[in-house]
């Protein structure tokens, strides 16, 4: 409780708009804790034709990702189905919009080659939104996940999928029935800056997405992550941690959103590692199982090692319900 007052306090401080940093120019200058330096490993080379031989798409490369030297130096690669054109224009994003090719039928094969040439322990597979298809995608996520599960058993699998936007329903009851092990849907930002920043989705429906996940089978583990930096204040954002909470969300992400290009949405500020530490310690106080809160955190990054500390985090906590169970009883 003392961690969480000192984070509301530190949080109260950094939105006082007397202080608040203001609107970025089209070639602002990002603070030193946001840089990162250039690709150059070979580990990073050996990683990017390896994707080019399979015909694999990535959203590291497709969204720019900061952390892209580190990841790809370990042959760790979000993979992107479904092509590389979105069917929406969101304004944080920087995939390409327009109207997708065909979906590629050796992609779920492809993708199970990847994991197995990488030996990859864990893989996040994300995709497009492809509101062209009849069931937005979810048949391609099903096939990915069981050429893995055929391919490479051992491998744990966490998905990152689009809302299915008014598909959703079946869409989901067709992924969860193929048990992926984490199941990620990101709402990116508070309900107010949605028209805006988000405008082909809804809040609250992405909200239930991650409800249906849970209610089919409460053992998938779910995780959303936010975009700080949009213009949010920090009420909002306590709010949109309490709304995961209900929905019974055990992962929540959070990273500062950098703008692509100037035709971009705007970033408002720069928040600092201490917000974002302080963002994490209210959190976890909220009693999400795992919380990744930080400039650099994206909804992928470290997901291997994030997984095992939730999953650890999961028991521990059965456990400790255990053990009050046979205390009453006793």
């Amino acid at each position: 409780m003392l961690a969480s007052r000192r984070a509301c306090d530190y949080l109260g401080r950094m939105n006082d708009l007397s202080t608040a940093p203001a609107p970025e120019s089209a070639r602002q200058r990002k603070p030193d804790w946001i840089r990162v330096k250039a690709p150059t490993s070979k580990g990073y080379g050996e990683t990017r034709q390896l994707m080019r031989d399979l015909k694999l798409n990535t959203v590291c490369e497709e969204a720019a990702c900061p952390n892209i030297g580190e990841c790809w130096t370990k042959k760790h690669a979000t993979v992107m189905i479904l092509g590389d054109t979105c069917t929406r224009a969101c304004a944080f994003c920087n995939v390409k919009t327009g109207m997708p090719g065909r979906v590629d039928p050796m992609e779920p094969a492809n993708v199970a080659e990847l994991a197995l040439k990488t030996g990859l322990e864990h893989i996040v597979i994300t995709s497009v939104d492809r509101d062209d298809l009849p069931d937005g995608g979810a048949s391609q996520f099903v096939k990915v996940i069981r050429a893995l599960r055929d391919a490479t058993p051992a491998t744990t699998i966490e998905i990152l999928t689009p809302d299915f936007r008014n598909k959703m329903q079946r869409a989901v009851e067709a992924i969860v029935e193929a048990r992926p092990d984490v199941y990620n849907h990101n709402l990116e930002t508070v309900p107010r800056l949605y028209p805006t920043i988000r405008p082909g989705a809804r809040y609250y429906a992405s909200l239930r997405l991650l409800e249906e996940v849970k209610r089919h089978d409460p053992s998938i583990f779910t995780k959303s992550g936010i975009m700080l930096g949009l213009g949010e204040e920090r009420l909002e954002v306590h709010q949109v941690m309490d709304d995961m909470r209900c929905a019974d969300i055990d992962f929540l992400t959070m990273g500062q959103y950098l703008r692509p290009t100037p035709k971009h949405a705007e970033v408002k500020e720069f928040v600092t590692p201490q917000a974002f530490k302080a963002y994490g310690a209210i959190a976890r106080a909220k009693g999400f199982l795992q919380v990744a809160s930080s400039p650099l955190t994206r909804s992928s990054y470290h997901a291997g090692s994030d997984f095992a500390e939730m999953k650890a985090a999961r028991e521990a906590q059965l456990a400790r319900t255990q053990a009050s169970v046979a205390v009453v009883g006793a």
